[in-house]
């Protein structure tokens, strides 16, 4: 053969097991991935405090890729002439690759939004609302993120056979004979099974990682050390072998009776009838408010309605999301500490609600939403709330609004139904809750009616400090026309930010996973004519679930036959309290608070953080390697915290 004249030391090169060709086409495809999956992961590390990319912490990716490498090249051996079965080991090892791209690319990219590793848990959340979850994770991530998917798909695809023809044309090589290409030679089948099970062995040595101790050397946890690929294909196995959603895998043994399961109220001598509206500030955190940031005038509404009113200078969410917040604020409790929504399914909420509370008591009850009702099944959650008439997006006239991110539309949009629905209902006691969406990610904000300001230089910031300008005007409005309608004098006005927003702060983004300030602390403010003409400050540490028990004493309602675990904000919260949080994603991060040290356990996807926010308001120094013992006590209560809560549900 010319080839073999040209290039005797060729075939001892190969091993005689493939063609040079083979291995340029081979090569050029296994070696870039190699390189690619090992720099996101460099990165991954890297990005996390105390931790360097080394061996300890990537050799599960080392030992995947030359699994994969090997078991590939094994085929190739096998199939070493042209024909169908050629065409289609060809698709299978580009389909593949593929494959391990888009996960590679999307648990980096995911990792770097939340500091959550990706598992099968969460995607099989994804999958079943897909259409839903995608504008989520559109605005989420960075142009960026999207080149370098795109990029890696583009070259997984095309790379091998332009890198083998331009290598071709530069030797000159000649094409082979038809015989060289016409089946399968049966004397590579043993060098064949020979590669397949030493990319066997390496597979292997990559599933070990998850075996060892998850008090890992490196300070980092078992499923962020192991391949993302080879993560998510264990966790969807055990997911699989258990029968159980990986992402509720941890329950209690026993599950027990809510203290509040069958709670009641009974009417005092000092029962009066006033309404009560809850004003839901969407994404709002503490620091992005006048009242709480005195150099922001973001929302001078606010800062003038605080001057007489109850304002909870160190309030927080539970779970920074939605959902889970509303579920704090209406029922008075914990939300069950899963990722799924399980709450909004029938029977999901363990204690009765203060909608259906009130209407035991006479209450009209309606709720109004500028966002849409599907996502994560908010229509079922207002149902499980007691809500009698519900308002959601879908039901309301959009012409003349415009939308403020990916899934609704300005607030404004609420003030007519609003309007219907007082005029028919207000001759009555009412309770409404109105669900703002404007304060959500993407924060299309700049170009609305009421122009924009320059709060900021970054620009994702400034379009965010807008939209919670924007939420401001409407509280305006929506004051205004209960004043018009003379309904202000006999409301208790309830106005709280369901979570913050992050803007890399700590090196995230949103609100999910994020357990420092600006994703916990929101805005909690009480304004009822009459009762805090001169303001009150409410200095100690207060939560979502305090709203219900205020609200309760001020109608002047008593609970009977159940305890709600909040305290009502008429008074200060005891000294010696201690908040819980836990990330919306699960077993993702946990925090605890008490005075002003706070502790975050990210369950080993990071090293532990402790603050002391007397001293440290950014929480930019860690103290956890200063406090020993003291943050193995506290990681034990928040496991056992975390098992309470979901026990009750």
């Amino acid at each position: 053969m010319a080839l073999r004249n040209d290039k005797p030391n060729v075939s001892s090169l190969s091993g005689g097991l493939l063609r040079w060709r083979d291995w340029i086409y081979l090569l050029s495809l296994l070696v870039p991935l190699f390189v690619y999956n090992l720099a996101l992961k460099a990165s991954s590390v890297a990005s996390i405090p105390g931790l360097a990319p080394s061996f300890e912490l990537m050799r599960s990716n080392v030992f995947f890729n030359l699994g994969y490498a090997l078991f590939w090249i094994g085929l190739f051996v096998v199939v070493r002439g042209g024909g169908l079965a050629r065409r289609i080991l060809i698709i299978l090892l580009h389909a593949a690759t593929v494959l391990v791209v888009i996960v590679t690319t999307s648990a980096y990219q995911y990792f770097q939004e939340t500091g959550t590793t990706l598992d099968f848990g969460i995607v099989a959340l994804w999958l079943p609302q897909f259409n839903e979850v995608m504008p989520v994770l559109a605005s989420g991530s960075t142009r960026w993120g999207w080149t370098l998917l795109f990029a890696a798909l583009l070259y997984a695809v095309l790379g091998p056979l332009l890198v083998t023809r331009a290598v071709g044309w530069w030797r000159g090589w000649r094409e082979m004979s038809r015989a060289e290409r016409s089946g399968v030679s049966l004397g590579n089948w043993l060098p064949s099974l020979g590669l397949i099970l030493l990319a066997l062995g390496f597979g292997f040595l990559s599933l070990l990682i998850g075996a060892r101790s998850t008090d890992n050397p490196a300070g980092a946890s078992v499923s962020f050390v192991r391949d993302p690929f080879v993560n998510l294909v264990l966790t969807g196995a055990k997911g699989a072998s258990s029968g159980e959603n990986v992402s509720d895998s941890e329950v209690s043994s026993q599950d027990v009776e809510h203290p509040a399961a069958n709670a009641s109220l009974a009417a005092a001598s000092r029962t009066g009838e006033r309404n009560v509206v809850l004003i839901h500030l969407e994404s709002t955190r503490a620091s992005a408010t006048t009242p709480y940031n005195e150099d922001l005038e973001t929302t001078p509404f606010l800062d003038e309605l605080a001057q007489s009113s109850l304002l909870a200078e160190r309030a927080y969410t539970i779970v920074p999301h939605t959902s889970k917040a509303s579920v704090s604020v209406n029922c008075g409790i914990e939300p069950r500490l899963v990722q799924p929504t399980t709450e909004a399914n029938p029977g999901g909420i363990p204690v009765p609600c203060l909608a259906g509370l009130l209407k035991e008591q006479g209450y009209r009850t309606g709720f109004f939403q500028s966002s849409t009702e599907g996502f994560e099944d908010f229509g079922g959650l207002v149902g499980n709330f007691g809500y009698e008439d519900y308002y959601p997006l879908e039901s309301l006239s959009v012409e003349g609004f415009e939308k403020t991110n990916y899934f609704g539309y300005e607030d404004d949009i609420l003030l007519e139904p609003s309007e219907e629905w007082l005029k028919e209902n207000g001759d009555e006691p009412f309770l409404t809750e109105y669900l703002l969406g404007t304060g959500h990610d993407d924060y299309r904000c700049l170009s609305t009616r009421y122009g924009s300001e320059d709060f900021s230089e970054d620009a994702g910031l400034n379009s965010y400090l807008n939209c919670i300008r924007y939420q401001d005007l409407f509280l305006k409005n929506l004051f205004d026309q209960y004043k018009e309608l003379g309904l202000y004098e006999d409301t208790i006005f309830v106005i709280y930010g369901d979570h913050g927003e992050a803007f890399g702060e700590h090196r995230r983004y949103q609100h999910d996973d994020v357990m420092w300030e600006e994703g916990l602390k929101v805005p909690l403010l009480i304004h009822a004519s009459g009762w805090f003409d001169d303001g009150k400050r409410v200095q100690g540490l207060s939560n979502q679930t305090d709203i219900l028990p205020t609200i309760l004493e001020m109608l002047g309602y008593e609970v009977e036959n159940g305890e709600y675990p909040g305290y009502s904000l008429l008074r200060e919260p005891p000294e010696d309290r201690r908040l819980m949080f836990s990330c919306f994603h699960d077993k993702a991060c946990s925090a605890s608070l008490k005075g002003t040290e706070k502790y975050i356990y990210h369950h080993g996807n990071q090293p532990d953080e402790f603050f002391d926010l007397s001293e440290d308001p950014l929480e930019k120094n860690n103290l956890a390697d200063e406090r020993g013992t003291e943050i193995e006590e506290r990681r034990q209560e928040l496991i056992e915290w975390r098992s309470s809560i979901n026990a009750a549900y």
